[in-house]
């Protein structure tokens, strides 16, 4: 008997070498360093900064608290809501332990078998593996053969064979999944049993080196962050010029234009030092104000309820957002990096197709003779180490390897009450490449099944398609199918039979009779090739990646869609790691598959595609797609997939369906497209704000409107109007758009063009209102004319609502698809008549005539047509 392992001593050695297989834990982030985190965003930032001039003026008795308590609300709810989300989202590296902490190993120590915490497995330990065990560490199989399931790492479902290495001295070098005598941490043994010798632990493993690097910071702004940063940016000038100009213009009028430009009448004027300090004073809390009003207070707050709204939406289509963040990047993308197997393919091997021998292709067993069926079934059937549990429709193929599954849920078993016993057989193995079973009973012969190349070197009759044995005297038509299949990717197995015996572990000598050749694969997902075009021509490069060999994943690329020309370019990870990185950003517009992918090859790829300013999409679902996932811009896992996967990305497509991720980035170009809406209603109020507040002192008049009319209009602009917008459908028009970049400033020309239109109509209208005879004659007071004003602008601002929603001429476009927009509007209406009427002093509101009530909603609704020619213009 073969003594394996280490004593204690060599373990202690080896473990102060080495060290232990522990994976290194790093400190995590808590919920108050997220909040902090998020108190960081451009908007905030500058909405703290106007809260702490209003707090001053409050105690300066030059202001009421009301104005401040809202911008705090807005500041809290805004970071409040973004944090929750947030928190939510444990972190991956401590899922990852928890998958891996309770595992035991069977290890050989000081001459006995013993079982150990997979944390004390040190490098030269030796490790009895038996079907259904994790492997505990990278190594390699010094005795014994295993199949192995390695997606968790290489993202394919394809079992992989490995056998004991020729040298046991032979040690592990770069990584190869298939290497057939190496093994990986993570990888699960699904036949066999073996005997492995540890090479690498803990953190120099391939899953520790995955570990490691989801402990790596990703510090990249969002798309959205960065267009914010640069509109906060440009209002903060704004703001502040505008403010500096107009504190500087008040005081003009109240130094030189109030003293008729007279050099001695201004002199006189600056020396009486407390009327002069008076006037810089209340210079300097109009610029506040105006600085104040130039701030979008409810941009981060519509943001957080518009993605909140459109989650539930989004849950519905099978999208499940973890990251508020994830949802308006997924619009923005530029190229997205696709696993293949569940994603893009079904993620199960399915038996496609059966060919016989005369090369006849059946697409089902029911397209196929009676009696060519029931030989089929039997092969299939009698052949095989998996089995059906349950029976009809409710049946499902258990135990066996993948291969074996597909076969029996192709094949239905038509031998079912028949006295048919299997008294002999041999298993498969990857130097044989064939089994066989010897039947008696009811049906006396052997079933064969293995590699083309070995089965139909020994058939010299075949089944017709009626089931009778005829001879095979040409063979060229099953080997040219066969042929075709291969370049579909499509894996072929033969059945044969025999009448022979099987002797002492060796075929029948006989000369057998085939049955046919069936075809297997990972079929493409039904939906996948149209979603993948609809992406393609939404302005996103769809590149797969994959552990398939490059030319099984060409002809998956092919059939999906994703390799069209010529040019497009298909790269190993070996041709992959020999570009340079200048080299890499010069082709990857071109690239379209990577194959025998490694895992860091999909973190590389990200990195570089941000390098280049692109906003980076990753689909994946195994431990090994985690670091990508959380590198990318925007992560999608796949709902199946693991929990260190999920945890890593920004979404998860619960039906791990290519057509889910085209919805998602729908709904992420939507929710961009709402926002663009909303910025659209707010900074025209804001500028018609600003404009009237510039002008009105400068006239010798009051703001028009009180602090507390202010509060209804903010309340206005902010919470309801994100609730109006927030509820815009989808259009697949977005779908037309190329994605924006990732540096573009969120309030396009266009946008200007109709903030500065209903603006400056807004200011303008006021102007009227508030100077002209026309206007002083037709209120009965000047109490009415302030009432009719704040009505007035309050209409306005909801009229300019059905302006700002939609770039097209038919403002009611698709407007039963958000009703939610005119219930909101409609509250707002129903309750501004109700302050008008009935307002009175507290609000400043003391109703109004029916001829006043016409005026103000005449000049109030004017603002559409005037919008409406904008729009005419712009489009010629």
């Amino acid at each position: 008997m073969k003594q394996y392992g280490l004593s204690t001593a060599q373990v202690q050695e080896a473990k102060s070498r080495y060290g232990d297989n522990r994976l290194t834990e790093h400190e995590q982030e808590s919920f108050w360093d997220k909040f902090k985190d998020n108190l960081g965003d451009p908007m905030i930032k500058i909405l703290c900064v106007a809260l702490g001039i209003n707090i001053l003026f409050v105690f300066l008795g030059q202001t009421e608290w009301y104005e401040s308590a809202g911008i705090a609300i807005a500041v809290l709810l805004a970071t409040g809501i973004s944090t929750l989300s947030e928190h939510r989202n444990e972190n991956a590296f401590q899922k990852l332990q928890a998958e891996a902490s309770h595992i035991m190993c069977k290890a050989y120590r000081d001459g006995d078998i013993t079982e150990l915490p997979i944390d004390d497995i040190v490098v030269g330990d030796c490790i009895l593996l038996q079907t259904g065990d994790k492997i505990p560490a990278d190594g390699i199989i010094i005795e014994g053969n295993l199949a192995v399931d390695q997606s968790v790492l290489n993202g394919e479902s394809k079992e992989a064979a490995k056998r004991a290495a020729p040298d046991p001295e032979l040690r592990l070098a770069a990584v190869d999944f298939l290497n057939e005598h190496a093994v990986y941490r993570g990888s699960v043994v699904c036949s066999g049993n073996a005997v492995m010798r540890v090479d690498m632990v803990g953190d120099a493993s391939v899953y520790g080196g995955i570990a490691g690097e989801l402990q790596l910071e990703v510090d990249r702004d969002t798309p959205l962050k960065v267009k914010l940063g640069n509109l906060a940016h440009g209002i903060s000038k704004f703001g502040y010029m505008g403010g500096a100009m107009i504190a500087l213009a008040l005081l003009f009028q109240r130094i030189v234009i109030h003293n008729s430009f007279e050099a001695s009448r201004i002199l006189a004027y600056c020396s009486q030092w407390m009327i002069l300090l008076n006037d810089i004073v209340q210079a300097v809390m109009l610029a506040v104000i105006i600085i104040v009003m130039a701030v979008p207070e409810g941009l981060p707050l519509m943001i957080a309820i518009v993605s909140a709204l459109n989650m539930g939406k989004m849950l519905k289509d099978n999208v499940l957002v973890r990251k508020v963040a994830g949802i308006e990047t997924a619009g923005s993308l530029n190229i997205l990096f696709s696993d293949k197997t569940g994603t893009i393919t079904k993620g199960i091997l399915e038996a496609v197709t059966f060919v016989d021998g005369a090369g006849n292709e059946y697409d089902s067993p029911a397209s196929l003779s009676e009696d060519l069926a029931r030989l089929l079934s039997l092969s299939i059937h009698y052949n095989t180490s998996a089995v059906i549990s349950g029976s009809g429709e409710k049946g499902k193929a258990i135990g066996g390897n993948a291969t074996e599954r597909a076969m029996l849920r192709f094949m239905p078993d038509l031998h079912t009450g028949r006295q048919i016993r299997k008294i002999d057989s041999i298993l498969f193995n990857s130097e044989n490449k064939y089994s066989c079973a010897q039947l008696a009973g009811d049906q006396e012969c052997v079933v064969i099944k293995g590699a083309p190349e070995k089965i139909l070197a020994r058939c010299r009759y075949m089944y017709d398609a009626r089931g009778q044995a005829v001879e095979l005297a040409d063979n060229r038509a099953i080997t040219g199918k066969i042929d075709a299949l291969a370049a579909r990717a499509i894996r072929v197995l033969a059945f044969a039979v025999s009448r022979g015996r099987i002797a002492e572990g060796k075929l029948p000598e006989d000369e057998w009779i085939l049955v046919g050749v069936m075809g297997i694969r990972d079929e493409i997902r039904p939906d996948a090739v149209a979603a993948i075009r609809e992406v393609q021509q939404a302005g996103v490069q769809v590149v797969m990646i994959t552990g398939d060999r490059k030319d099984t994943a060409v002809a998956i690329a092919r059939e999906a869609g994703l390799i069209t020309d010529e040019k497009d370019l298909v790269l190993t990870s070996g041709e992959l790691a020999e570009l340079s990185d200048a080299d890499l950003k010069e082709r990857l517009p071109g690239i379209r598959v990577i194959a025998r992918a490694l895992p860091g090859d999909k973190s590389r790829l990200v990195r570089v595609a941000q390098e280049l300013n692109l906003v980076a999409g990753m689909t994946g679902d195994g431990v090994n797609d985690a670091p990508a996932l959380k590198a990318a811009d925007v992560g999608f896992a796949m709902g199946s997939g693991t929990e260190v996967s999920k945890e890593a990305s920004e979404v998860i497509i619960m039906d791990d369906n290519f057509s889910s991720i085209v919805k998602a980035i729908l709904y992420g170009r939507t929710i961009f497209n709402n926002i663009r809406k909303f910025i659209i209603f707010q900074l025209t109020i804001n500028v018609s704000a600003v404009l009237i507040c510039f002008i009105c002192p400068l006239l010798g008049m009051d703001t028009p409107l009180s602090i507390i009319q202010i509060l209804w209009i903010n309340l206005v602009m902010d919470t309801l109007a994100a609730i109006a917008f927030g509820g815009e459908p989808a259009l697949r028009r977005f779908m037309q758009e190329k994605p924006k970049k990732r540096d573009e400033d969120i309030v396009s020309r266009q946008m200007w063009t109709s903030i500065g239109t209903g603006g400056f109509y807004t200011f303008g209208a006021s102007l009227w209102f508030l100077q002209s005879r026309a206007s002083h004659d037709f209120f009965r007071e000047d109490k009415y004319l302030l009432t009719g004003y704040f009505t007035f602008f309050v209409f306005t601002a909801i009229f300019n609502a059905f302006n700002a929603r939609t770039d097209k001429m038919n403002l009611l476009g698709k407007i039963t698809d958000n009703r939610g927009f005119l219930s909101v509007m409609a509250i707002i209406v129903a309750t501004q008549v109700v302050l008008t009427q009935f307002g009175g002093s507290v609000l400043h509101c003391y109703g109004l005539s029916a001829g006043e009530w016409l005026l103000v909603l005449i000049l109030a609704i004017l603002i559409i047509p005037v919008d409406l020619c904008r729009k005419f213009l712009l489009r010629q």
